[in-house]
């Protein structure tokens, strides 16, 4: 008995591991049976733990009760790490879960990190900002920004395994392009500048009441230079740049000095009228007293028009001059309107006149077409547009060719009168001048002849001189002296070249005593300029001040204008 019960116990415990193994061995046999049908999406999430824990704990029986199985799992696992340090280290492979740019370089060797930061370079955008708000953003290139891929890797190889299990990021490598940093910032400088606000004024409850002045900023080119120099990784890291702005105190702070002036303004409405000198063309345009008072800022030198608020008021207006199919673009030219607006302000006027421009057109070249035939027919002197063509032969035009032609006003330089216009026929060799609308002349002229034509166009008078004195190679002799002729009450309007002006004049005396035509007029007798009778050519000179706008047409050349077609059809 004392001998037989330890065995029956050794035997029990013998049968429990014997029933053990065959229930495993049963239950591996069954699992593998079934693996092939096995619908893993439809398992049971606590179906698959109990197996995934039958089979934990098989593996963990046998390491703890099998030394030579914990033996052989540390070699295999030791062989695998070593294959595993191989592979990475001999290999130029970075460390798994290593992450730059936000990118896992992990598994990668150099090429393969170096293709893929890159790739993440070109998709990294920088938010600039000012006092914590994001006002645009940019390319790291743009900003002056250059990756070192190569010593990225290096440094993401450095870490080791470090990024085992958690991860390990790794700040990108970032050097600066100073130059093209500041270029870059010193281009964005208008982007975000804010402009200081001069006092002005505001319409509110049908009352004109005065708005205090207040500071902008401006972009400091230098200091945010410097704070970019100083850590160009870790705004790269953190995808976001400081800009740093400076202060930009108004140059006024209070709008009660001139209060009553601006009160007086807005109290009335100011009748804008846009003047084409070329078509004799009135557009009227009103505003409110509302719009008005928005114009309005104090400055040093006194009451002026806000210039962004004014332009705006001004593009818009000039979004009305063009139709869709013009070929000839007209504007009023918005400082220039400033100017004239800001006057009649100061001066309490009740409506401004504004000139109605032009830009500069193309001209396709026709067939027959020479420089000097487009420019009798544009009304430019052939002299203009080859200047406007500079370094283009303008001897050899073909079909189809493109060249450009100066805007209208290169031939009206000042600013024009609108009350008055002198139109010139050159086919019937006729003249007649305009005031308000109604002719106050009308004689015949003597224009240029066919070796020294006169230009059709419109021009206006730019000088007077009693007594003009001019030349030609005709008069020269032999021995190359050249006689002068004088000519009586001149008025230029336009340049053949520079330092030669055609225009108006009364009789021409030759160097041989003898006037030029035996003083008559209505055959074209002179070198270009438009002649009158001595006493016709007087009263015109006394009429006519500098600004007076001239229009000389002919059958190459239409009338420009209302009165000189209507002046045309009556037989003028």
């Amino acid at each position: 008995m004392d001998t037989y019960e330890p065995r029956r116990k050794r035997s029990g415990r013998a049968r429990d591991r014997q029933f053990a193994r065959q229930r495993r061995t049963e239950d591996f046999e069954t699992l593998k049976s079934e693996a092939p049908s096995v619908d893993l999406s439809r398992l049971k999430a606590s179906d698959v733990a109990k197996r995934a824990s039958v089979i934990f704990n098989d593996l963990r029986w046998y390491v703890l009760h099998k030394p030579q199985v914990a033996q052989i799992a540390g070699v295999v696992l030791g062989v695998l790490f070593l294959f595993f340090l191989g592979t990475h280290l001999l290999g130029g492979r970075a460390f798994p879960n290593v992450w730059s740019l936000g990118v896992d370089i992990g598994g990668m060797n150099q090429a393969e990190a170096q293709a893929a930061l890159e790739t993440a370079w070109q998709n990294t955008r920088i938010a600039l900002a000012v006092d914590n708000e994001t006002v645009l953003s940019a390319a790291p290139s743009e900003m002056g920004l250059r990756l070192d891929t190569q010593k990225t890797f290096e440094a993401a190889r450095g870490v080791g395994m470090a990024g085992i299990p958690l991860g390990y990021g790794v700040v990108p490598v970032v050097t600066l392009d100073y130059a093209a940093s500041q270029t870059y910032f010193l281009d964005l400088t208008n982007q975000v500048e804010i402009a200081p606000s001069n006092a002005g004024y505001a319409w509110q409850e049908s009352q004109l009441v005065g708005v205090t002045g207040s500071a902008g900023r401006a972009l400091d080119v230098m200091l945010t230079l410097q704070s970019l120099q100083q850590d160009p990784s870790g705004i790269v890291e953190r995808r976001r740049l400081a800009l740093q702005m400076a202060p930009l105190p108004p140059d006024t702070t209070d709008p009660s000095p001139f209060l009553d002036t601006a009160r007086a303004f807005t109290r009335q409405t100011l009748l804008i009228q846009g003047y084409d000198p070329y078509r004799n063309e009135s557009i009227q345009w009103t505003t409110t007293p509302e719009e008005q008072a928005r114009w309005l800022e104090v400055t040093a030198a006194g009451l002026v028009v806000r210039a962004d608020v004014f332009d705006r008021f001004i593009e818009s207006l000039n979004g009305t001059l063009n139709p869709a199919d013009t070929t000839e673009i007209r504007y009023i030219e918005t400082s220039e309107a400033r100017d004239l607006v800001s006057e009649a302000i100061n001066n309490a006027q009740t409506d401004v006149t504004l000139r109605i421009r032009y830009q500069r057109t193309q001209y396709e070249v026709e067939r027959g077409d020479t420089g000097y035939g487009i420019g009798r027919r544009t009304g430019i002197p052939y002299g203009l547009i080859e200047e406007q063509n500079s370094g283009r032969n303008m001897d050899q035009l073909s079909p189809g060719d493109i060249i450009y032609l100066p805007s209208r006003d290169v031939t009206m330089p000042m600013l024009p009168i609108a009350s008055k216009r002198i139109i010139v026929n050159l086919d019937n060799q006729s003249l007649i001048a305009f005031e308000n609308g109604e002719p106050v002349f009308n004689w015949l002229i003597s224009s240029g002849m066919d070796t020294a034509p006169t230009y059709p166009g419109v021009y206006q008078i730019l000088t007077h001189t009693e007594l003009a004195f001019g030349s030609s190679f005709t008069l020269c002799s032999s021995d190359l002296s050249c006689g002068q002729w004088e000519m009586n009450w001149f008025m230029g309007i336009y340049e053949v070249v520079p330092g030669l002006m055609n225009g108006f004049h009364g009789g021409v005396l030759l160097p041989n005593g003898n006037y030029l035509g035996g003083g008559n007029v209505g055959v074209p007798y002179t070198f270009g300029c438009i002649m009158s009778r001595d006493s016709d050519a007087r009263m015109l000179y006394d009429w006519a001040e500098e600004g007076t706008v001239v229009e000389i047409i002919s059958s190459e050349y239409a009338p420009q204008s209302d009165l000189a077609r209507q002046w045309v059809s009556t037989g003028g």
